[in-house]
């Protein structure tokens, strides 16, 4: 009997759990219906046209030609072209494009992608960050998306829009991996963006832009490896905020005046030892820093009044003085806090290697 009430308590139980089981099932079948159809329903292709139909129109093809020297094999000077990108910044015809692009050239000729062709004016351009601003007068022209208080952020997907060897406007499709600084180059004055979205040759002075097809910057560079591999996947762009500046400044006065004072820096040394301030690595014989009394392995934590954190904002504050401006540097040598005033001088292409 008391087996018989062990058995009937067991099935029971059994079909008790049995029916709550179903229970639940039936409750939630609508909800697992209802994401697995959400699921298909989402399975969309991942498309950025969006992005690239607003911010293609604005990418125009760059022709420049001018004439190279002869040489001792080739006496006879020779006509040579070049190819690159640009990118249209506003409806009164201005272009941002790679300074590399126009340099000592005598003509300049830019196609839309609407296949209109127009003569282009230099205004005027920038070895320092790469850049050069051209002109063309036309009416109804697309402009380029911004959003200047747009942040970019390493891992951000970006977008790259040029004529590489003039087959016609591409985009090619990166990610970014490294910003806000000179990106490993000691004597930049340019903060650069380090993607792996290609650029290549005839894709220089092109769009960079985010996936909601505005402008974070001007493409410029591939990595040229010291090992002779090329440096495959690491390519870089001038980021918008400088471009922006930079094309202002040479609509305004024609040409970017620099400080220069003569040293070299440890780019990386700040962060690496926790420190801020800049490693001085070098001095230029004869610069104003050599004429001031700063020394190799001086390490300077104030220019002008300015507490400096790193060597970027370091060398900023410097290109950003006027020529002849009298700074106040201080330093330490030896644990010995110092100062000293250096009178800056204006960076030309001779003296642009410190």
């Amino acid at each position: 009997m008391q087996r018989l009430s062990l058995t009937l308590r067991f099935l029971f139980q059994s079909v008790g759990l049995g029916l709550v089981v179903a229970a639940i099932v039936i409750v939630t079948q609508p909800f697992w219906s209802q994401s697995d159809s959400l699921r298909r329903s989402n399975n969309e292709i991942i498309s950025f046209s969006s992005a690239v139909r607003k911010a293609a129109p604005a990418v125009v093809n760059i022709y420049s030609m001018g004439e190279r020297e002869g040489s001792y094999y080739q006496p006879q000077p020779a006509r040579v072209w070049r190819l690159g990108s640009g990118v249209i910044m506003n409806g009164q015809g201005y272009i941002l494009t790679a300074h590399h692009v126009v340099d000592s050239v005598d003509e300049i000729l830019v196609a839309l992608q609407d296949g209109r062709r127009y003569a282009a004016q230099l205004i005027g351009s920038d070895r320092y960050t790469d850049l050069a601003v051209l002109k063309i007068d036309a009416e109804n022209l697309p402009v380029i998306p911004v959003q200047s208080d747009r942040r970019i952020q390493v891992g951000d997907i970006v977008l790259a829009i040029g004529n590489p060897y003039n087959i016609g406007q591409t985009i090619t499709q990166g990610i970014i991996s490294a910003s806000g600084g000179r990106v490993g180059v000691s004597n930049s004055y340019s903060d650069l963006i380090q993607m792996d979205a290609v650029i290549n040759q005839g894709a220089s002075g092109g769009a960079l832009i985010n996936t909601a097809g505005e402008l974070i910057g001007i493409n410029n560079a591939r990595y040229n490896s010291a090992f002779g591999d090329g440096g495959e996947g690491i390519y870089f762009a001038v980021p918008y905020a400088t471009a922006r500046k930079v094309m202002e400044t040479l609509i305004r006065e024609g040409e970017v005046t620099r400080g220069y004072i003569g040293i070299s820096v440890n780019p990386n040394f700040s962060e690496e030892q926790s420190l801020s301030g800049i490693l001085i690595t070098g001095v230029e014989p004869g610069s104003p820093a050599a004429l001031a009394g700063l020394k190799q392995n001086d390490f300077v934590v104030s220019i002008g009044g300015e507490p400096v954190r790193s060597a970027p904002e370091g060398l900023d504050l410097v290109a950003n003085s006027e020529p002849g401006t009298e700074l106040t540097v201080e330093f330490y040598r030896d644990n010995k806090r110092m100062t000293t005033k250096v009178k800056v001088a204006e960076l030309t292409p001779a003296n642009a290697g410190s």
